[in-house]
């Protein structure tokens, strides 16, 4: 996930939509949901602090499995991120929904004796585990209307 995928301005750049309107990039493969800040800590290259706006976002499944290694899936805060946007899905309410999608995975992947990686890949396999998120796992935020 980068900045473009979950950053205010990189978004209203990206979509050319008002800061009213903008909504944070949508995965077909959604996995849970998160929202907090792009907020980085200092370190050694001279800028103290890094504050971004960001929007309510999803978290994708795909973030979850690993390019080149089978059979395991990050559960917390080493998704696939940019150093950036690791600023917004490190903290706990985010990383307790990735650790509950992907123990629903495994779970599923284990009844099913299928790879994670399938699950993301094949359209149908994903969207029955998207439907049997349903029981507690927020895929998406709700639409709302302003006021």
């Amino acid at each position: 996930m980068t900045e473009q995928h979950v950053g205010t301005d990189a978004r209203i750049e990206a979509t050319g939509k008002s800061r009213d309107e903008v909504t944070a990039a949508p995965f077909v493969d959604t996995a849970g949901v998160g929202a907090y800040r792009i907020d980085l800590h200092p370190g050694t290259g001279g800028r103290n602090y890094v504050d971004l706006s960001s929007l309510p976002f999803q978290i994708p499944l795909g973030a979850l499995i690993p390019r080149r290694v089978e059979n395991l899936l990050a559960a917390a805060k080493n998704v696939g991120t940019t150093h950036i946007t690791n600023g917004c899905y490190r903290l706990h309410p985010v990383e307790w929904n990735i650790g509950e999608a992907a123990g629903a995975l495994a779970g599923f992947c284990q009844a099913r004796k299928v790879s994670p990686r399938l699950v993301r890949n094949d359209p149908s396999c994903s969207r029955r585990f998207s439907s049997g998120c349903g029981a507690g796992v927020e895929l998406e935020w709700p639409k709302v209307r302003p006021l």
